[in-house]
């Protein structure tokens, strides 16, 4: 394609400038940092013309997929927000985001760790607190998926520890764990777009929702907790000692408050699931 050899770094950068601009080829070509790089008027002696395609029209169809590429990159890691939106919206909020965060890496993995501040700034976008709600819960999803490989917390782990020791131990989560508090019902929603269950999406009023999610043998979890459940796992993630959490747990004002039953059944569950990867003992 190219009748005048270029350093492959500049190369690089025209082509970046060009394809990334969000206006047309034409406009690409002519900005100032294409121009930088190759002289709008010297473009044919980098892209050469074909049989039917002039050197703009040719450059153009990289220009012409790219938004389309970062669409579908994003919408791999937020399927929820692109269903909300629809697929126009989606894509004009695509389109506003990749201008102000633009691929900077080989790879698209974090093209959207950006994205739900993104949307909890966007002036004009439906049901902003929703949708932005509903990104942080997908990018957690996405984060967990990405997270180093540890070894939950084992039987010979748990057995070490005296029966008496428990209320002074300290637990720490696998690195595949998030927790988070939501006013909307982005979960419910996120897993009816997952369910194909066109029928019963959740309306975008006011709804508290919370949510740990985790990853366990290559498979990422979504469990729904009660608000008590969540204060009590919000403690242990923060290193409270667990007799300190249960104590805390139980004193605290509510109509929910939970009986040392529930208490002691969710941190069985929370064990047995993998959530936890080491104790340890002060």
């Amino acid at each position: 394609m190219s009748a005048l050899p270029l350093p492959l770094d500049r190369m690089q950068r025209w082509m970046q400038a060009v394809v990334v601009n969000p206006g047309s080829a034409e406009a690409g070509v002519r900005s100032p940092e294409a121009q930088r790089e190759v002289p709008a008027e010297r473009i044919g002696d980098v892209i050469l013309p074909s049989a039917t395609l002039t050197p703009v029209e040719r450059v153009g169809i990289y220009h012409g997929m790219y938004l389309l590429r970062m669409r579908d990159a994003l919408a791999g890691d937020y399927p929820g927000l692109e269903h909300f939106l629809g697929d126009g919206g989606f894509l004009r909020l695509v389109n506003e985001y990749v201008q102000a965060h633009p691929s900077r890496s080989h790879t698209l993995n974090r093209l959207g760790d950006h994205l739900p501040g993104f949307v909890a700034g966007h002036a004009t976008l439906p049901r902003r607190e929703f949708c932005a709600e509903l990104a942080r819960l997908e990018l957690a999803v996405t984060d967990v998926f990405d997270a180093p490989e540890a070894p939950p917390l084992g039987q010979d782990a748990i057995a070490a520890v005296p029966a008496e020791a428990w209320e002074r131990a300290r637990l720490r989560p696998i690195a595949a764990f998030r927790l988070l508090a939501f006013r909307y019902p982005v979960n419910a929603y996120l897993q009816s777009v997952r369910d194909e269950d066109h029928d019963h999406h959740p309306k975008p009023r006011l709804r508290s929702e919370w949510v740990a999610v985790f990853r366990r043998d290559y498979a990422v979890y979504r469990l729904e907790l009660s608000k008590p459940a969540h204060d009590l796992l919000a403690d242990l993630v923060r290193g409270e000692r667990l007799g300190d959490a249960i104590a805390a747990a139980l004193e605290r004002p509510g109509r929910q408050r939970p009986s040392a039953e529930d208490l002691f059944r969710w941190f069985r569950e929370w064990v047995s699931g993998g959530i936890f990867a080491e104790v340890r003992l002060e």
